[in-house]
């Protein structure tokens, strides 16, 4: 049975064919407009300036895939160290949780990457070159004139250079400026990785901001289906005063309320939905139907608020409650993971060792020697060469004797060494497996640092060196 109009649920900015439809967002000017502006150009800033702020010799962040290192303000991690990052992020999510809870998709419509630069970057380029929402639709539906052709080139080549600018941008967080700048000046072909990620980069961003638009938000973004769950009725987010708006009119006509039928929350919607339909999936909470709405009620004379930031409870004459269980819950979670997060990198040393056995046969006996061979591999975090020396702790028996590790051992900045050592004790001394670790110092300030235990293992006491000898006779026992 075919689904009438009246069953449909339509997006904005979808047609009723299905196909996508084609979104001119009106401009608007008001309090919240002015502050989304700020809070994106000091985003856009930081994004760029990143890779220009230098801490403790690397920029402030660079995720150094190729040498295993990633600097973050000034913390260096290894790979080994990257257990981190899962308290990082668990505490990122924590804190979306939190906000969510609180104020709805505020994220969404401030500081989300796409919005930003989709909302006061390439929108902004539209704007300059095709003219107000009027204009654009116009332009849309006239036939292909010169004078079109150009707005389009023009349009569509600075969407080009802006999706290159940020790609390139991005590329330097994994390569760095310098390293960046001085693959900008070869052949694209001796780093054919970079530059392919590069060219994918650019055509993802100019693909997605030129064409895709708001459906990244709608389709794509698992944010949006998440937040029913996340909010409830004390949640404060954009919304539609009923009370005071219904029955809509024009104004100056007895009986109906503040709303006047206007449509202009509905033009400058970014993703062409009306917010007096109630909270909806589309909504980013960008507050521009608040700004646009709110100067239609200054020109009436009337209180603006009639769509404004309120919860559920506030709408309805309630009162918004910003302490309940959720919060509590969530702020629980957010201290305990800022908290976790805090003493994992306050545990992570600047100089790490560990331990391996070498390749082959656990153990030798040669001229009643039991030998182990291991390698000690050292990495220095440091932005500067640094001189360790190496001794051995533990219950340690009598002649137990390690060659490679009576001699200082100096490692470049950022760098790391693999170091061969063979620890040998006589047979008659050895009676069972027993563990032993390594103690590092640093001779330049005298911290030490220390491997896990490892173990040193020989041939089972109960056998003669003479059993050992003769594989048979060690086979048959």
């Amino acid at each position: 049975m075919p689904l009438s109009p009246l069953n449909l649920v339509s997006l904005g900015s979808i047609n009723e064919d299905g196909s996508k439809k084609t979104l001119h967002p009106a401009d608007v000017a008001g309090k919240y407009t002015r502050g989304r502006r700020v809070v994106a150009l000091m985003l856009i800033i930081i994004y760029v300036a990143l890779p220009w702020i230098p801490v403790n010799g690397f920029p402030a962040v660079f995720l150094d895939v190729l040498n295993r290192r990633f600097h973050f303000m000034g913390l260096t991690l290894a790979v080994q160290d990257l257990w981190v990052g899962f308290f990082l992020v668990t505490g990122l999510g924590f804190s979306l949780f939190y906000v969510t809870a609180l104020f709805g998709r505020v994220w969404c419509g401030w500081t989300c990457p796409y919005t930003v630069f989709l909302e006061h970057v390439y929108r902004r380029i539209e704007r300059l070159i095709d003219g107000d929402a009027t204009a654009r639709r116009k332009l849309d539906a006239a036939p292909w004139t010169a004078g079109k052709i150009a707005k389009r080139v023009t349009k569509h080549g600075l969407y080009i250079l802006t999706s290159l600018i940020i790609a390139h941008i991005f590329l330097s967080y994994f390569v760095s400026l310098e390293k960046l700048y001085e693959m900008m000046h070869h052949s694209p072909q001796g780093h054919m990785i970079a530059f392919g990620v590069m060219l994918f980069l650019t055509a993802g961003l100019y693909g997605a901001f030129s064409w895709f638009r708001e459906q990244f938000c709608v389709i794509m973004c698992p944010y949006g289906r998440m937040q029913s769950a996340l909010t409830d009725d004390h949640t404060v987010s954009v919304g539609y005063d009923k009370k005071r708006g219904e029955p809509r009119g024009k104004a100056g006509t007895a009986g109906v309320g503040d709303c006047v039928n206007c449509l202009r929350c509905v033009q400058v919607c970014p993703t062409g939905i009306d917010i007096r339909n109630g909270l909806q999936l589309e909504c980013i909470g960008c507050a521009a139907c608040v700004d646009a709405c709110d100067g239609i009620m200054t020109k009436l004379g009337r209180k603006p608020g009639l769509v404004r930031y309120d919860s559920m409870k506030g709408f309805s004459g309630g009162k918004t409650r910003l302490v309940r269980p959720r919060i509590m819950f969530y702020t629980g979670l957010l201290v305990i993971g800022l908290g976790v997060f805090a003493f994992s990198a306050s545990r992570i040393e600047p100089m790490r060792a560990n331990v391996l056995r070498m390749q082959g046969s656990p153990y030798y006996v040669t001229n009643k020697i039991v030998r182990n061979q291991f390698l000690v591999r050292l990495i220095n975090k440091r932005n500067e060469p640094r001189t360790f020396t190496m001794a051995m702790e533990g219950t340690l028996p009598n002649g137990l004797a390690a060659a490679g590790a009576d001699v200082p051992i100096t490692i470049a900045a950022q760098g790391e060494e693999l170091k061969p050592m063979m620890i040998t004790l006589p047979e008659t001394a050895y009676k069972a497996p027993f563990k032993l670790s390594i103690c590092i110092t640093d001779t330049k300030d005298g911290k030490s640092y220390h491997t896990k235990p490892f173990e040193f293992t020989g041939p089972d006491a109960a056998l003669t060196t003479n059993d050992y000898l003769d594989a048979s006779k060690y086979l048959q026992k």
